[in-house]
């Protein structure tokens, strides 16, 4: 074989590998759409990450796939953009800010707002610069000349102008209920942003004594109410009990005197109130409890807001003005203590709201927000489920949460008391109070008071697929040519924040879904199936692993090992595997290169000029192709993983370079010059297959080898070549292998080396299996060493001989000094027990009439092949152990 002096070193190095070859892709501007009139678009727009901090695996894993999508689109000839971009995140990137500012004893209102923005800034450039390398490491074609940001001007204007479009059309609203309070933020939440954990808390049973001195019930001058926060007490209104519980018919209409505040406050009736729990009678705090809100609209109750917005207690409060929330709860305990109003504690543990990004417990608040009425984009985004237009959900299983949210969707808080973020467009008149909505500011500047408040971050992301586009200009080229956008690809956690907003924003403005299909995943998980957080301490660094085993290892585990919709467990003994096989593929390039002719082209012969092993690696390439470019079509990357590792562990690198190298070595020039154009030719489609999961390595391995073209990113993805199947050559090779295979099994079992000589016997009564096994000699020479080699149909097994069976053949290698007699009918007795239960479970599954009647044709006739093969195997094996059975 030739020697090539090639500049591959003999084991994989991903450092090397990756050194530069992402600048070089970029100064090519291969990431760019082609612009070509003619090709079909296809555009992808990656879900902008948080300037908070550093991507995660998650984040890896999502952009993994989105990057496979669009490089194997791009190969494929379509007209594709990746559009980059990042979110200013509004609660979130303000609560680290804050953290860092708390860090140096200062808050953002010693700096004042807009110096508290500046610092902000500050922080997005420095993190947006870190994101940038990471993209860059994990080898993301995106086209950096359209990135975006959720506040550059362009967006901001798409955000005005559909602010003000829904407030005209009455689905914007302002007003006072109640909703989600962080107070650590100082802002509202949406239902969403609320993370529920169990805490321990009790139940205290407190009086409530009659306002009449004289009035009893059951004997008492009191009635028992029990609550989970009395630091809200200062703040009811009424009693309430059902309207339908007779126990307390007599007492509605009454009242009892509030403990603590001395004030007489009603007992009334009401729907809500659930007789059956706990005592029946619940105290109503319309200010501070969003049930007991909608009771006191129904009865007109006093709304009484007891707290600030820091969760210390207001002049409402009374005596426990000025306490935090929680020494108050403890304050009051020991005063109805004191005063004998306390009946008991019960400790108890129960879910409790807390907020998402500050972690601290959240209050309901009375508050004045502004709210996107729901039920019309809602019913909008549910009946376009049903239409042409509907957005394909991957797996179709999330369109049932999809659409079960939608249903129950509440009006939605937009406003948050923050300064970072899409400042609301809405003024006030400093003398009427008149308030006006608008893109622009009024023209009288000084007679308005500007809305302090920023618009929740998802409002602004929930236009992100159109926005980027250069909407609202619906004649903006790329409006024009990508937009709907093909595929979404994000994690199925944010169907509710984002996944339905994005929805319902885009057919509300531009008529048109935002993606034809959603592509959902799962989340990252340690070894163990724990969720990585910073309290376990067990979240990994995606550029940790990137340093250690290389981007197209980390990208050939996460896009391969899990299905869609699936979590996925984080393994380093899967890394191991996954460099292992780039390393594989790196050797097997390396011999094949080393092994080319100074004329060898990429290039597939002429047909007459194959060999069987050539008939039979086209064959498998080419449903190699099919089966890989189907399965990426439907989004089951681990399926498309599987069929690529048989064919280039198992096919490419075991058989056929193996079976190349007698030719390579041999003395006919023609018939190497044939091998070597088509293992150039195999190597460079398989490379192509591989390019999307592991970019890197195959540009490295593909710029080393003969080649046409600029960089393998653009070259032509591999297609169907139906000339190249070829179901006789794969059933002959597959005799071939299944010979050889029997053999090696054979020398193993009987501790006999290649270096120990052998007579071999192939009987078989198939006339063109006897053809196929003469007509590669040299193979069989090659592989199984045989000292003399019969083929025929009328062999007669020696006494001493260890024997297998494959389809339609029985092998025998005479070993008389080597085998004992009785550990080779040990061992036939055990195939024998094999095939057995294999013809058993397929004439149990043929004999299941619903099986035959509702699996695939081709699935019940390949069941019917099999069980035909292993009776004829069972037959043979049965035969061969009653002739070694006769003889002991």
């Amino acid at each position: 074989m030739a020697d090539k002096q090639i500049d591959m070193p003999t084991k994989y190095d991903p450092t090397a590998v990756e050194a530069g070859r992402y600048q070089t892709w970029l100064d090519e501007g291969v990431f760019k759409p082609s612009g070509d009139p003619q090709a079909k678009p296809y555009s992808i727009v990656l879900p902008p990450p948080n300037v908070t901090g550093k991507l995660h695996l998650g984040h890896a894993w999502d952009t993994t796939l989105q990057d496979m999508l669009i490089r194997q689109k791009r190969m494929q000839g379509y007209d594709t953009l990746w559009l980059p971009g990042m979110d200013h995140a509004g609660i979130a990137t303000q609560a680290k800010v804050e953290a860092k500012l708390r860090e140096q004893g200062i808050s953002r209102y010693d700096l004042g707002r807009e110096k508290f923005i500046d610092q902000v800034w500050e922080w997005k450039d420095e993190y947006a610069d870190t994101i940038h390398k990471q993209w860059a490491k994990m080898g993301l074609s995106l086209d950096y000349s359209r990135e975006r940001f959720t506040l550059d001007k362009g967006f901001s204007d798409a955000v005005k102008k559909v602010f003000v479009a829904l407030y005209k059309k009455g689905l914007i609203y302002r007003g006072e209920y109640i909703i989600n309070w962080d107070p650590q933020a100082r802002t509202a939440l949406s239902d969403i942003e609320v993370i529920h954990k169990d805490d321990k808390g009790a139940f205290y049973h407190v009086k409530y004594p009659f306002a009449d001195k004289n009035q009893t019930f059951n004997g008492k001058h009191y009635i028992e109410i029990a609550t989970t926060r009395p630091e809200t007490m200062m703040g009811d209104t009424a009693v309430a009990v059902n309207p339908g519980d007779d126990r307390y018919k007599e007492l509605v209409g009454t009242k009892v005197i509030l403990p603590l505040a001395n004030r007489e406050i009603p007992i009334i009736a009401d729907q809500y109130v659930d007789p059956e729990f706990g005592t029946g009678m619940v105290k109503i705090t319309p200010a501070h409890d969003p049930n007991d809100f909608q009771v006191g609209n129904r009865h007109n109750l006093e709304r009484i807001n007891t707290m600030n917005e820091d969760a210390t207690m207001n002049e409402k409060a009374g005596k426990y003005n000025g306490m935090d929330r929680f020494e108050a709860r403890k304050a009051m305990v020991a005063d109805l203590d004191k005063l004998g109003l306390l009946l008991k504690v019960d400790p108890i543990v129960h879910a409790v709201g807390h907020s998402e990004r500050t972690g601290v417990q959240v209050e309901a608040r009375l508050s004045t927000q502004w709210f996107v009425k729901m039920k019309p984009l809602a019913e909008m985004a549910m009946a376009n489920q049903k239409s042409d237009d509907a957005v394909d959900f991957v797996p179709k299983r999330f369109e049932h949460t999809f659409m079960q949210w939608m249903d129950n969707a509440h009006d939605w808080v937009i406003s948050r008391q923050l300064w970072w973020g899409h400042q609301i467009p809405a003024w006030y008149h400093k003398g009427t109070g008149e308030i006006y909505v608008g893109e622009e500011a009024p023209k009288d500047p000084e007679n308005w008071d500007r809305d302090p408040d920023v618009l929740d971050t998802w409002f602004s992301s929930g236009l992100w697929p159109f926005g980027t586009m250069g909407w609202p200009d619906e004649s903006s080229a790329d409006f024009k040519r990508y937009f709907p956008t093909d595929t979404l690809v994000t994690g199925y956690d944010i169907i509710f924040f984002w996944v339905s907003r994005m929805i319902f924003q885009s057919l509300e403005f531009t008529g048109k879904r935002p993606f034809k299909h959603v592509l959902l995943h799962g989340l990252i998980r340690d070894e163990e199936g724990r969720k990585m957080s910073k309290s376990l301490g067990n979240g990994i660094d995606p550029m940790d692993v990137i340093k250690k085993y290389g981007a197209d290892a980390l990208r050939w585990f996460l896009s391969t090992g899990s299905t869609a919709g699936q979590d996925v467990r984080f393994s380093y003994k899967k890394m191991d595997a996954a460099w292992n096989f780039i390393n594989k593929i790196w050797n097997a390039s390396r011999f094949v290169i080393m092994n080319l002719g100074d004329n060898t082209k990429p290039v597939v012969p002429a047909e007459e000029k194959w060999d069987l092993t050539d008939r039979w690696i086209l064959s498998r390439l080419n449903e190699t192709v099919k089966h890989v470019t189907t399965m990426f079509d439907k989004f089951d990357f681990g399926e498309a993983g599987r069929a690529l590792y048989n064919f280039i562990w198992n096919d490419f690198c075991d058989w056929y370079i193996e079976m190349s190298k007698s030719v390579l070595t041999g003395d006919d020039e023609a018939a190497k010059a044939v091998k070597q154009d088509l293992l150039a030719y195999v190597l460079d489609q398989t490379l192509r297959l591989l390019q999307p999961i592991m970019p890197f390595v195959t540009e490295a391995i593909w710029q080393a080898m003969p080649h046409e073209g600029q960089s393998l990113v653009t070259a032509a993805y591999p297609v169907d070549h139906p000339e190249f199947d070829n179901a006789t050559a794969e059933s002959d090779m597959t005799s071939l292998i299944d010979l050889i295979k029997a053999v090696r099994n054979i020398r193993a079992e009987a501790n006999a080396p290649m270096s120990t000589p052998i007579d071999l016997q192939i009987k078989t009564g198939d006339a063109k299996l006897q053809a196929v096994f003469e007509n590669n000699r040299d193979y069989i020479d090659r592989f199984v060493h045989p000292k003399n080699l019969e083929i025929g149909a009328d062999l007669v097994a020696p006494k001493l001989a260890m024997t297998a069976v494959i389809t339609s053949a029985e092998i025998s290698v005479p070993l008389a000094e080597l085998v004992d007699l009785k550990e080779e009918a040990a061992r036939l007795d055990k195939e024998v027990a094999k095939y057995t239960a294999e013809v058993a479970r397929a004439t149990k599954k043929l004999g299941n009439e619903r099986f035959v009647a509702n699996a695939p044709e081709d699935v019940v006739a390949g069941e019917r092949e099999k069980q035909a093969d292993n009776q004829k195997k069972l037959a043979a094996t049965q035969e061969r152990l009653a002739e070694i059975k006769a003889q002991l």
